[in-house]
């Protein structure tokens, strides 16, 4: 992993809808839970700016994150986020502690990459859809991607990529796959682009002489 987060964060007494807009509106922080390994849930809540300024990166949603709690540091994910529906407010979160030696179980985004210069959109001019934006791994926390690659560079019109031809870095394994071939699931495929055919031109010229014929016999 290239890059380090840090959030600081301040322990809370007070819990309830109540204290939480309080939290927003009057202090513009965001209240938040951290739980999970062997300590009890605590609430907290974060500065709000500083917070939405480390969500801009994409990176920062399957990354390890130093969460401190009133100054001390703990190793976290972020598993939920909550945004006002018209605001650009971030309204809650909910942080997951990790154990360095325990696999984890995280959502990790697809880059889908060589989409423009593969086989099917430069030589057979079709076009690339995507199934999946990102993907359900398992491995270390140490081992965490930022991402997965995808190369599209040698498939073909009419082919599919499914969760088996994604090359996963070592450790890391798909969820998905490890209940079986069944959940092979497709990721992107690469189709004929629709419309403008020299048969359905020919077919929009021959539809206004049927009318015509149809007039004709009326007559």
């Amino acid at each position: 992993m290239s890059e380090a987060f840090v959030l600081e964060a301040q322990s809370r007494n007070d819990a309830g809808k109540g204290s939480s807009r309080r939290l927003r509106r009057l202090e513009n922080k965001v209240p938040a839970i951290v739980y999970g390994g062997t300590a009890d849930p605590v609430s907290i809540s974060l500065e709000h700016n500083p917070f939405w300024h480390q969500l801009q990166n994409e990176a920062f949603f399957s990354h390890i994150i130093t969460l401190k709690v009133d100054g001390k540091a703990q190793d976290v994910l972020l598993k939920d986020l909550q945004r006002h529906p018209a605001k650009d407010i971030i309204m809650h979160a909910d942080f997951l502690r990790v154990d360095k030696n325990q696999a984890i179980v995280v959502q990790v985004p697809l880059h889908f990459i060589n989409e423009d210069s593969s086989t099917g959109v430069k030589m057979q001019g079709g076009r690339v859809s995507h199934q999946a934006n990102e993907i359900e791994i398992r491995c270390l926390p140490g081992l965490l991607p930022e991402y997965i690659e995808v190369d599209m560079a040698e498939v073909e019109v009419g082919q599919t990529v499914h969760l088996s031809d994604v090359k996963l870095p070592e450790g890391v394994e798909s969820v998905a796959l490890s209940h079986g071939e069944e959940h092979d699931l497709a990721i992107a495929n690469i189709a004929v682009v629709k419309g403008g055919s020299d048969e359905e031109e020919e077919e929009s010229e021959a539809t206004p002489d049927a009318e015509g014929d149809s007039a004709e016999s009326k007559d």
